[in-house]
């Protein structure tokens, strides 16, 4: 059971290893994109290429789709970022019972958005945990852990591709345990749980009284979706790329404080922040020195104004770049 790209590398582990997938659950495909055509989510496309039956439940409780999931007799159930909640009966279902595939060390960060989260509060390291399942959210006995640092310059991008290739091998070396009779469980430390909600474009939106360092921290959560922003002369201004300036920023928070080919130096609440690639309102994402062959943008403008309207003038597009 699995949707997103993340659970990708497992069901191909899985098939790659020898065991038997008898079935692939996924979400419904959805509308995407500007023309909103039906698009189905990775795991239907790996499942479809690997002639595995998919089966694609609006909801996971529907009784039909519990009884067509009885008639395959799975040993074990395999959860990775599925996308919603196993009820009683399925979690019962398999004689080996049903393991999740966690993106976070758990207790910490239990919840929907275990990867943006580590990287939004300064983790400097997270990993993956492979859990028994129960009704509890992300509550279920640890089986095994592995963990990884987080670099610097990790984007929610980087390290969900990362975590998503030790993910899968951390669920074949349980998997190996569990035949060889030699997989332990441990209960989770509840005292230290912390939690990682599913997070909104809303919750991207910069506070530029904060620090340099958790701005950056805000933005590379949120690279490439839902995506960090704030606003310019009344426009939705995305930023993908940044970087933390180790010097007093002098200025009003918001405040652009220089403009140079490398990006816009921005002041924050602390310290001065390095803005390097953006996406302006309904415009293509570029790097800042291109952003500003086309764009004018002046030192002292200020950042995080929704309510400015805009100024022709500031925003007359280079025709050379059309």
């Amino acid at each position: 059971m699995g949707t997103p790209d993340f659970a990708v590398n497992s069901l191909r582990a899985l098939e790659e290893s020898g065991n038997e997938v008898v079935a692939v659950v996924t979400q419904p495909d959805r509308e995407k994109g500007r023309g909103r055509r039906m698009v189905p989510s990775p795991i239907k496309v790996l499942a479809q290429e690997r002639q595995v039956p998919v089966l694609q439940p609006e909801k996971i409780i529907d009784a039909h789709f519990l009884s067509g999931l009885k008639d395959y007799e799975p040993e074990l159930i395999v959860v990775v970022a599925y996308g919603q909640i196993l009820s009683k009966p399925t979690l019962a279902l398999p004689r080996f019972g049903c393991i999740n595939v966690h993106a976070s060390l758990l207790p910490k960060y239990r919840g929907a958005a275990p990867i943006q989260w580590a990287i939004i509060k300064g983790e400097e390291s997270t990993g993956v945990t492979i859990m028994q399942m129960y009704e509890g959210m992300d509550t279920g006995e640890i089986l095994l852990q592995k963990e990884i640092s987080i670099a610097p310059e990790d984007s929610l991008e980087t390290l969900n591709d990362r975590l998503s290739r030790l993910g899968a091998n951390a669920l074949l070396e349980t998997l190996k345990l569990l035949k060889q009779g030699k997989l332990r469980a441990e209960a989770q430390d509840s005292s230290q749980a912390s939690y990682a909600p599913r997070l909104s474009k809303k919750d991207g939106e910069i506070n530029w009284g904060e620090g340099a360092g958790e701005i950056n921290n805000l933005i590379r959560g949120m690279t490439p979706w839902p995506g960090a922003f704030t606003y310019l002369e009344g426009k939705t201004l995305k930023i993908f790329g940044a970087k933390v300036i180790e010097k007093k920023a002098g200025s009003q928070p918001g405040i652009i404080t220089r403009i140079s080919p490398q990006g816009l130096e921005v002041a924050t609440g602390d310290g001065s922040l390095l803005i390097t690639e953006v996406q302006l309102e309904s415009k293509r994402r570029m790097a800042v020195a291109d952003f500003l062959r086309g764009y004018r943008v002046e030192e002292g403008e200020e950042l995080g104004k929704s309510n400015v309207k805009c100024q022709s003038s500031k925003f007359k597009q280079n025709p050379k770049l059309k």
